[in-house]
């Protein structure tokens, strides 16, 4: 199955070379999870702040037990520092 893989900021550079923008549309398994998507691209888990499934919140506690489904997108940030 496919998915859209968006990773923001800093996250970006986890991307592979010569991918436009911040997005890329994956094949990954039928069972696949948000952190075997993380994992497999090799983003830092403790860099993986805000992980959105279709612009649905996914708990730390949930990212490695729901399972992604044909045409999700999933977002990922970095956690933000500001003032």
């Amino acid at each position: 199955m496919r998915i859209r893989l968006k990773l923001y900021a800093t996250l970006g550079d986890y991307l592979p070379t010569g991918t436009a923008g911040n997005a890329i549309e994956i094949d990954v398994p039928d069972d696949a999870t948000p952190y075997a998507i993380i994992d497999r691209f090799r983003v830092p888990r403790k860099l993986s702040h805000l992980v959105l499934i279709n612009g649905v919140y996914a708990h730390p506690d949930e990212r490695d037990t729901a399972i992604l489904k044909d045409g999700d997108t999933l977002a990922i940030w970095p956690p933000v520092a500001g003032g």
